[in-house]
């Protein structure tokens, strides 16, 4: 990944710091139309012609440097090369909600986590680089819960909306080029397969489900009613799709899918709209057997097998006691790699709006535990979901680099 110019990140780190402090004026005044005329006139004073060149050079470069990671060899077989990039295996992140209340945010909200992009975007920042110095190789944006329609039910405009979205990956590329200066500075960083390199990292822009914005747990239930179509998810979250895929994100994480109607609205979507970058299918389950609406997880990874924007597909929020035998489920219909990020093993109490223990509840140490069979099952990309933390993912980090020396990379047709 190229690295900026001293002058330019400080330059960077200068207007990010105005954009916190723009966002949080706003959030006083109550008017969020007021940001975009202080946003322009804020960056109009701190940057000269040159450096708004520079920083256009950058950005330029940064897209060159992903897409050479991803490849030109299609889709596939580019992840596939990323995977080798990482020595096998790669580490994705924790639980964004988790970490951003630790550190103060009240997600009390419809928009959950995303309401920080209006609040305290530093916050997410934040916790971009603590995943990143615990050694994850993709981190995924803010955007979970984050839809035009949900911004604008909170009064917001579309283009608003639609700058919001955009913010979500840029705050993640910025946590990127930040970690990747602070590397530059000490020493290099070590990959998985004892080489001396810098760790490749992706910013994966998060796509959550329809359920996700009813906020009504219906994102753990796949139930949305007899009303609504393909069609109906498909107009729901094209446009949503269409602005992430070109905000500077290396893949889309379509994740937390709960039922197999959304799954093929997501497939059809991505062909539609010829989106340029690939993406992800994670769905989740409550028995280890189907997804929660009670669709076959098999059915649902074959959606993820047939698309050729599909990279890789798998599990997420799910208690990791399930874990292994939806791997061996989803590997008898595809050879695409098999992500998997459990939560905790609690459940989410849709009325009372927070999660609860239930049996099977994992502890950290339990958690890690499981690594390395679900490696052995076929996982190539593990990481956590909601209720964990930087602490568990560089417990994953350390297992992955552990079980590297011999691993076998699935080979895509």
């Amino acid at each position: 990944m190229g690295l900026m110019h001293n002058r330019t990140l400080i330059i960077n780190k200068t207007i990010i710091k105005w954009r916190e402090v723009i966002f949080d004026f706003t959030r006083i005044v109550g008017s969020f139309s007021l940001w975009n005329t202080i946003t322009v006139t804020a960056l109009r004073g701190l940057s000269s012609e040159s450096d708004v060149v520079k920083r256009r050079e950058e950005r330029e470069e940064r897209r060159e440097d992903a897409a050479r990671m991803m490849g030109s060899g299609g889709f596939e077989s580019s992840f596939a090369d990323f995977l080798r990039q990482c020595g096998g295996y790669a580490v994705l992140d924790g639980g964004l909600a988790t970490e951003l209340e630790r550190h103060g945010a009240n997600l009390n909200d419809p928009l959950w986590s995303a309401k920080c992009l209006l609040t305290s975007p530093h916050l997410i920042r934040r916790v971009h680089l603590d995943y990143l110095d615990a050694g994850a190789n993709v981190i995924i944006t803010a955007s979970y819960q984050a839809t035009i329609q949900g911004f604008e039910a909170k009064g917001l405009s579309k283009q608003e909306s639609e700058t919001l979205l955009r913010r979500s990956v840029e705050i993640a590329v910025e946590a990127r080029d930040i970690y990747s200066e602070r590397c530059a500075k000490s020493t290099t960083d070590v990959m998985r397969n004892g080489g001396k390199s810098v760790r490749p990292i992706l910013v994966a822009a998060s796509v959550g489900s329809y359920g996700a914005y009813l906020a009504d747990g219906s994102e753990y239930s796949g139930n949305y009613g007899p009303k609504i179509s393909k069609e109906t998810l498909k107009d729901f979250h094209r446009r949503r799709v269409q602005v992430l895929a070109n905000a500077g994100a290396d893949l889309i994480a379509f994740e937390t899918i709960p039922n197999l109607l959304e799954a093929q609205a997501y497939a059809e979507l991505l062909e539609e709209e010829s989106i340029k970058i690939p993406a992800w299918f994670a769905f989740n389950s409550k028995d280890g057997i189907n997804v929660v609406s009670g669709d076959s997880i098999q059915a649902c990874a074959a959606v993820a097998e047939s698309s050729r924007h599909v990279v890789a597909v798998g599990i997420n929020c799910t208690p990791p006691r399930f874990i292994h035998g939806l791997i061996t489920s989803i590997q008898r219909v595809t050879d695409k790699p098999i992500l998997v990020y459990p939560n905790s093993g609690e459940t989410y109490n849709a009325e009372l709006k927070r999660w609860v223990k239930s049996t099977g509840a994992a502890n950290e140490a339990d958690f890690v535990s499981h690594v390395g069979e679900w490696c052995e099952a076929g996982a190539t990309l593990v990481g956590g979901c909601c209720r964990t933390t930087p602490n568990t993912i560089r417990a994953i980090s350390t297992a992955l680099y552990n079980k590297s020396i011999n691993v076998k990379i699935p080979q895509l047709q």
